[in-house]
């Protein structure tokens, strides 16, 4: 069994020299960076990414960057491009090649025909000296001195390289598009991430109960309201206003004090100024304001009135958190 020490030197060592290199990375940004962004922003179509072996498994990670943040965008295989899928490129498409040495005999193969196509073609490739390099209309240097792998063989740092080049070109189309939130919410709306983005207050309140009681109503039917609605928490409301709350530790309170509640009404023992928050708002800023205040609750209020309450267990089966 190799020693435990020795495993963490070559863990740390393995990502200092990845995170170097990445840094590295921003010295090679040059105009051709910038021309391919413009080519691809004004391009009427999508954009081609093939690539072979570990660089097409990098590719297929780029098109799904590309696609989520509104530049639609297609994985080609290399190998399969010659026996047919190059029937996948349109006139209007930007082609782009990964390959760290850029002299692979598929690059070589397919290169010319793309060129031949008339499609503009954009390399990421560690040597812009290469037969890719100089038949690309446009090279992004991914450039890396060595791999992490010991023997300098396995596909690690170059890669890595080739995937950052790749989110920097994903991000700078983002901008230059305004793509907001709201954008990211049309391409991302099933499971948490989603939810984040477009889930308001509204739809989870909705669907809760209503709890609530008058100031002068009984602490009797204080609890049994809280009680019957099952969110451990009931609202105090007049004309349709939120005027203070009350929770099961407002009651567990009030019944170590007292001995006899009968006189009691919920204005006696209600919290004033309860934390509130718009049924439009966003779910996610509910959760920040019950994290940030420390409970588990918050009244919700439509145009000024009462609508209901939103809670942090309605956030957690949510997948909100």
């Amino acid at each position: 069994m190799k020693d435990k020490k020795s495993i963490i030197n070559i863990a740390k060592q393995t990502i200092e020299m990845q995170s170097q290199a990445i840094a590295n990375l921003s010295n090679f940004v040059t105009e051709d960076f910038a021309n391919a962004v413009n080519l691809i922003y004004d391009s009427k179509g999508r954009v081609i990414i093939t690539g072979i072996g570990k660089s097409a498994i990098i590719g297929n990670k780029i098109v799904a960057t590309l696609n989520s943040t509104g530049t639609p965008a297609v994985f080609m295989h290399a190998a399969d491009a010659i026996h047919g899928d190059l029937g996948l490129i349109l006139e209007d498409d930007v082609v782009i090649c990964l390959s760290k040495s850029g002299n692979t005999p598929e690059i070589k193969v397919i290169v010319p025909l793309i060129k031949r196509a008339k499609n503009k073609l954009i390399a990421i490739t560690g040597n812009e000296n290469s037969f890719l390099g100089q038949h690309a209309d446009f090279v992004l240097n991914a450039y890396t001195e060595k791999e992490a792998c010991p023997n300098n063989l396995a596909p690690t740092t170059s890669t890595t390289a080739q995937l950052v080049v790749g989110d920097a070109l994903a991000i700078c189309l983002l901008e230059l598009r305004g793509f907001t939130s709201n954008d990211f919410a049309k391409y991302h709306p099933g499971g948490a991430l989603g939810k984040k983005l477009y889930l308001t207050v509204h739809d989870i309140s909705s669907v809760n109960e209503k709890p609530q009681v008058g100031p002068d109503t009984s602490i009797k039917e204080v609890i049994i309201e809280i009680t019957e609605k099952m969110l451990g928490v009931t609202a105090v409301v007049e004309n349709q206003k939120i005027i203070g709350i009350i929770t099961d530790g407002d009651l567990r309170r009030m019944l170590s004090k007292v001995d006899d509640f009968s006189s009691l009404r919920a204005k006696d023992i209600m919290g004033a100024n309860p934390k509130t928050i718009a049924s439009k708002a966003m779910a996610i800023e509910a959760l920040e304001v019950m994290e940030s205040n420390e409970i588990s609750q918050l009244l919700v209020e439509e145009d000024g009135n009462y609508a209901g309450i939103v809670h942090l267990h309605d956030l957690i089966k949510e997948g909100i958190i």
